[in-house]
């Protein structure tokens, strides 16, 4: 079963990256994830991309959290609006940094003033975040142009951009003791507010749309993440789909 649904997701991205795409990113969103649950390991993600990076749910809130213990805990964090970068170390040097694409960026994402060029940790560390525009905080689709402009050109300047994280792709702490110890490795993280209830959402949903929250970063949404790492695991099992412990809410 693996095997043919490795082959069948490998055909799907060369088609997408030969400009022949097959099936839509949603489709090809899920499958790529179901491969990520059921084989990590698979030669797909180290052969063709060697980080996973794909896209955050959006499905309507009430889903997501309809399930929750009311006392979960839960992070809320701003949705900056530029591209999204993986970036991979190994024993403490950057080696790879990649596009939601797949395409390799390392040079363009080693010249960001932001990103650690060295890291105190040894082994495989693999981190997830946004490359955005902090100047355009009022104007979030600017920021997102520059991003993506910067990744296209061959020479631009890269003072303007900062990389933000928010996630250990391969950690195994929960996602507060991650943000400290990304900022302690010296990543920039995003602000954040933390609420036990899960209908707290809706009141911090209404406070970003009334720019009263997270109005620092160029934003298109909050996104809500669940806390623990076990949690995260166990919604990913469930729900097959990863990595469904966080949604993006853009309205």
């Amino acid at each position: 079963m693996t095997s043919s649904l490795e082959k069948k997701v490998k055909n799907y991205d060369d088609a997408y990256r030969a400009g022949r795409a097959l099936i839509t990113d949603k489709e090809f969103d899920k499958l790529e994830n179901n491969l990520m649950r059921i084989n990590p390991n698979s030669d797909y993600f180290s052969n063709k991309k060697s980080l996973p990076l794909p896209s955050l749910s959006k499905d309507r809130i009430e889903e997501f959290i309809e399930d929750l213990l009311p006392n979960t805990r839960l992070v809320i964090e701003p949705k900056i609006d530029g591209a999204a970068i993986a970036i991979q170390y190994i024993d403490g040097q950057l080696s790879k940094a990649i596009s939601r694409k797949g395409t390799d960026l390392t040079a363009k994402i080693a010249a960001i003033p932001d990103v650690p060029s060295k890291i105190n940790v040894k082994g495989l560390f693999q981190v997830r975040g946004e490359l955005y525009a902090p100047a355009e905080y009022d104007r979030p689709t600017y920021s997102q142009r520059q991003a993506s402009g910067y990744m296209r050109s061959r020479d631009s300047k890269s003072d303007h951009l900062s990389f933000c994280s928010f996630q250990i792709i391969n950690g195994r702490l929960n996602q507060f003791e991650s943000l400290k110890y990304l900022k302690k490795l010296g990543f920039s993280v995003p602000a954040t507010k933390q609420c036990n209830f899960t209908n707290e959402v809706n009141l911090y949903r209404k406070l970003w749309s009334e720019g009263k929250l997270f109005a620092d970063y160029p934003t298109d949404g909050i996104v809500v993440k669940i806390n623990s790492r076990k949690l995260q695991s166990i919604r990913e099992k469930s729900y097959g789909v990863y990595p469904y412990w966080q949604m993006a809410i853009k309205y």
